[in-house]
């Protein structure tokens, strides 16, 4: 994904982009003195026409476009090259702009999710037609917990390039919309079955989730019984996997072995990525 993979026309005045609030000259002659001449019109000079009208406040369309403050540190480099690659359809100020605005919400997904969102506003303002843009914007806008924007932003991207790779997340903003009936017809969707090992793991546990919502706690365990949890990797999707199926165990009301796997997930947890090792001593203090 675009965002998450980073820790990753502006031009000539164009349709839709909002004016600059300039300070409307006094547009006074001085007393007593005829007002001197354009010279390419012959009318008055532009200094001393009549006073521009004051800029009123903002509107909320024009807050988005302009987005939030850009540090100048970043330049939109920063994103992989097949991203930077499909920004160059547009002007090279355009693609700047919606490049640093991404990269910006790349930096920030993780500790600012709201603020990234707007920034891949701001990115889509400009140049919604990209998919990649689109794409970081549904990304963004889950992370920030507007689950039915991003799944809006998602589909959007899905039509246009027809990638799949988005499917876990529409899946479980299905389940966080209170649909977990759709998000188990996506989890069954053939491209499934082709996903990587790591993509496929994330859907599982979008899957065993939409089951628990569904009461369908047994279920909810075949389905993660059939993932590899015994896995001898410790990369993040493996630990996420045995947390949620301690986690479901737990639920489940089968206390010990929700210990047993609560101790296998920290066990390989070495970025504290799960509060697993919390979970497990809570259990051992109610089973002792």
């Amino acid at each position: 994904m675009i965002v998450a993979e980073q820790r990753r026309r502006e031009g000539s005045a164009s349709r839709g982009k909002p004016t600059s609030g300039r300070k409307p000259s006094s547009g006074k002659p001085s007393s007593g003195r005829k007002p001197s001449t354009d010279r390419r019109s012959g009318g008055p000079r532009r200094d001393e026409r009549a006073p521009r009208r004051e800029q009123g406040p903002r509107t909320r369309d024009q807050e988005v476009y302009d987005g939030p403050p850009l540090p100048d540190s970043i330049t939109g480099k920063e994103l992989a090259p097949d991203v930077r690659a499909q920004l160059r359809s547009l002007p090279e100020k355009l693609a700047t702009r919606v490049a640093r605005h991404l990269a910006a919400a790349g930096e920030m997904i993780d500790d600012d999710p709201e603020t990234a969102y707007q920034h891949t506003l701001a990115a889509r303002a400009r140049a919604s037609r990209l998919a990649v843009v689109r794409e970081a914007a549904g990304e963004a806008a889950y992370a920030a917990g507007h689950y039915a924007e991003a799944l809006s932003e998602l589909r959007a991207a899905k039509r246009m390039n027809g990638a799949t790779a988005y499917l876990p997340i529409m899946a479980d903003c299905h389940r966080a919309l209170g649909n977990a009936k759709r998000a188990l017809e996506l989890a069954k969707s053939p491209s499934v079955a082709k996903f990587p090992t790591a993509a496929k793991a994330e859907m599982t546990i979008v899957e065993a989730g939409a089951r628990r919502d569904l009461g369908q706690f047994d279920a909810a365990l075949r389905t993660l019984e059939l993932a590899p949890l015994n896995s001898k990797s410790r990369e993040s999707w493996v630990v996420r996997l045995r947390y949620a199926y301690a986690d479901t165990l737990e639920q489940s009301g089968r206390e010990q072995d929700a210990l047993t796997w609560f101790h296998r997930t920290n066990a390989i947890d070495s970025e504290e990525i799960t509060d697993a090792a919390e979970r497990a001593a809570q259990l051992e203090s109610r089973l002792s």
